[in-house]
């Protein structure tokens, strides 16, 4: 422990707060809260400490903290600044899962669609289901069953969906609100589990159409049946009571916990889903951290039972009182069932998860040693693409603390460059950047990486330098056999990479990572070129109605595969329409 440390352990406060350890190039690597900032902050530093919490403390340099009223803004104020930094130490934490919904919107002639966005939306929204497969897979039988509209933008005239009795055509008619209303209602109750009308329904249907020989139609009424029955086959009723329930409960092992939430809708148990998380010093604060983040980002249930034996005062302060701990009961026996399942999920994966901690951990701790770099957050990464020349794109991916950050990534289109010449595409892609980066006074990356060797290395050094930024750059040169072995660093200088190591298994995912982005946009890009090229030679077929063509279908084969009626639901004319037809007609989009 330092001088400095030693010195403000004597003075903190002895009130609530969040603190904030960085390491020695004075970067945030942990963020926490506190009741007491003193007992707190000193704990990690007195007694025995644990592998975990010694690899942390021996990164720490020094210590901030800021004092709140109460143990709940201390809560607010710690998530946020993970959110903001994205410390080192807390990042298995953030990416809390969001889960899909299905969402009647609130317009006057509403539509079913899936959104993982539901704050504001309880009232018309059901689920959550426990990924974007199920979600689409109900979507689908629920639009097929209640004729809500199709489309995002109302379209001038009924469409296909019309005819088939899948919406009831309000671009056209006029219908009665009431009718919407109803609807909503009908798929409540759908949704949970009173199918039984439906199923009599398309029973009927279904026999009918057997006994007619219409054996195609009666075959889509069985697939109908069989997935309503599939929509509410594992949904045991439990309770009566019509409730939305999170039964949560955790293990705890070494410094590490694995969660498992058994979520249940209408007082039928759903699903379920586990997490492992890692803590220092007591399970409960990551347990609290995790919560209130997946809240966050999801709907609230009627009531959260919650494992006895905790502290949950900050937990029950924001949620009040849809906190329960049950002590027996059918509600108890669901906390056991949650505690099994999370024992389980932690005897499956904990190992996968510590070799994917230890391995991110230890490769950029090589890396900042191989490059004298005193702290590597931030890694932006560029790689280019192109087909002979044409159709020249580039794309950037970002690492933060060794894992992808998605948000962060950019697509650019080349604009200066006509012939590939990867130098200067590199030299374009890299000064738009940090430029941007400048203006905007954006977050700096702590290491630029190139996928390419000395030219691409020498393209981005220059740039650097032309807008004065003293920000570390390297490239990854590959071998005679095109495979990546070793680093230039700045000073052109060859670090060797051994392929068993750490680092060259990051800077091998970091590299497929963002040839990956780079070559879809291309491929994106040139198969619009391509489809654009040939829409430009049917007559009628404009600028504005090709855009409108691309936009919606994609490719040429979509196009061609298009109803009418959907063309002309996009203001196409028929003259327009026929060109089209006739001119797809023998064209296959690859």
């Amino acid at each position: 422990m330092n001088h400095i440390i030693n010195e403000l352990l004597k003075t903190l406060p002895e009130k609530p707060g969040s603190y904030q350890m960085l390491d020695k190039a004075g970067k945030i690597i942990y963020v926490g809260k506190a009741k007491n900032l003193k007992n707190r902050v000193s704990s990690y530093f007195v007694g025995v400490r644990d592998a975990k919490t010694s690899m942390l403390v021996k990164d720490i340099e020094d210590i901030k903290y800021i004092i709140t009223n109460s143990e709940k803004e201390a809560l607010l104020l710690e998530l946020n600044l993970i959110k903001n930094y994205m410390p080192k130490y807390n990042i298995a934490l953030m990416g809390s899962t969001t889960y899909p919904y299905i969402e009647i919107t609130d317009e006057l002639y509403p539509r079913l669609r899936i959104t993982r966005n539901v704050k504001k939306n309880k009232k018309n929204c059901f689920g959550p289901f426990p990924d974007a497969t199920s979600a689409n897979q109900t979507l689908k039988t629920l639009n097929i069953i209640f004729p809500f509209r199709k489309f995002e933008k109302m379209p001038k005239k009924v469409c296909l969906y019309y005819f088939i009795k899948q919406c009831l055509g309000p671009c056209e008619f006029d219908i009665d609100p009431a009718i919407y209303k109803e609807m909503r209602r009908d798929v409540r109750k759908f949704l949970s589990g009173n199918t039984k009308k439906y199923i009599d329904e398309y029973v009927a249907k279904m026999q009918e159409h057997s006994i007619k020989l219409e054996f195609e139609k009666a075959a889509e009424y069985k697939n109908l049946i069989n997935a309503i029955q599939k929509t509410t086959e594992q949904q045991e009723v439990i309770f009566q009571d019509n409730l939305n329930r999170d039964i949560i409960n955790f293990i705890s092992y070494d410094n590490y916990i694995s969660v498992n939430i058994l979520f249940m809708r209408q007082g039928r148990l759903l699903f379920s889903k586990s997490k492992i998380l890692s803590y220092y010093l007591d399970p409960e604060e990551v347990l609290i951290q995790y919560l209130v983040e997946l809240y966050d980002k999801n709907l609230k249930p009627d009531e959260i039972l919650l494992p006895t034996g905790y502290d949950y005062d900050v937990f029950k302060e924001m949620f009040g009182d849809i906190i329960f701990v049950p002590k027996r009961g059918k509600k108890m026996r669901l906390i056991e069932m949650a505690k099994k399942n999370a024992s389980q999920y932690m005897e499956n994966n904990l190992n996968s998860y510590l070799s994917k901690e230890n391995k991110t951990i230890n490769a950029l701790t090589e890396l900042e040693e191989a490059l004298k770099i005193k702290s590597i957050r931030r890694i932006d990464v560029f790689d280019n693409s192109n087909t002979a020349g044409q159709d020249l794109v580039s794309a950037m991916v970002v690492f933060t603390n060794g894992l992808p950050n998605k948000k962060q990534y950019r697509k650019y289109k080349i604009k200066t460059v006509t012939n590939g010449d990867d130098y200067h595409m590199m030299q374009e892609v890299l000064y738009r950047r940090y430029q941007n980066m400048l203006v905007e006074d954006a977050e700096r990356p702590d290491l630029i990486i190139v996928d390419g060797g000395i030219h691409q290395l020498r393209a981005g050094k220059e740039v650097l330098k032309t807008l004065n930024l003293d920000i570390p750059i390297i490239g990854l040169k590959k071998n005679q056999l095109h495979k990546t072995d070793s680093i230039i660093d700045w000073e052109e200088k060859i670090i060797a990479l051994d392929k068993r190591s750490n680092l060259y298994q990051l800077l091998y995912k970091i590299q497929e990572e963002v040839h990956r982005f780079a070559i879809n946009f291309h491929r994106n890009v040139a198969s619009k070129s391509i489809y654009a090229s040939i829409l430009d030679t049917i007559p009628k077929v404009g600028k504005v109605t090709k855009e409108k063509l691309l936009r919606k279908y994609k490719n040429l084969e979509n196009i061609k595969k298009a109803p009418r009626s959907e063309l002309k639901a996009l203001k196409i004319t028929d003259d327009a329409i026929d060109n089209i037809f006739l001119a797809l007609k023998d064209v296959t989009s690859k």
